[in-house]
C-alpha cells in the first residue's frame, strides 16, 4: 500500500519560495501519475499540478503557470512542487496524491493515494 508524507510547507512572505516534498513508502512512485492540490479555507480541492507516470507530461493550473514546478526523483521515491513568486492567494493546504484519475486541466481531484497535507501561508 503506497502511503504518502508531504513536507515543506511554511510561512513565506509575498515573492518568496517554498520547495513541497512528498515522500512515498510502500511502493514505488514511479508507477503512478502524481499530482499536487490544494484547498484555502471554505474552498474546494484545486489541483496545480501533475505528472504522468512516465514523467513525459506536466500539467499545471493557469494560476500557477510559469511559477510552479513539478518533479520526481525516484531514486528516492520522492515528488516535489517548487513554488516561486508565492503570492498570498496561494495560501493553502496542499496535498499530493498518486494514482489520478487523469493528468489534465482542470485536474479531478480523485485519486487512489493521498497525504495528510501540508500548510503554506503567504503572508506579510
Amino acid at each position: 500500500q503506497l502511503q504518502l508524507v508531504e513536507s515543506g510547507g511554511g510561512l513565506v512572505q509575498p515573492g518568496g519560495s517554498l520547495r513541497l516534498s512528498c515522500a512515498a513508502s510502500g511502493s514505488t512512485l514511479d508507477a503512478y501519475s502524481i499530482g499536487w492540490f490544494r484547498q484555502a479555507p471554505g474552498k474546494e480541492h484545486e489541483g496545480v499540478a501533475c505528472m504522468t507516470s512516465s514523467g513525459g507530461s506536466t500539467n499545471y493550473a493557469d494560476s500557477v503557470k510559469g511559477r510552479f514546478t513539478i518533479s520526481r526523483d525516484n531514486a528516492k521515491n520522492t515528488v516535489y512542487l517548487q513554488m516561486n513568486s508565492l503570492k498570498p492567494e496561494d495560501t493553502a493546504i496542499y496535498y499530493c496524491a498518486a494514482d489520478l484519475l487523469a493528468c489534465t486541466m482542470p485536474l479531478p481531484p480523485v485519486g487512489g493515494y493521498w497525504g495528510q497535507g501540508t500548510q503554506v501561508t503567504v503572508s506579510s
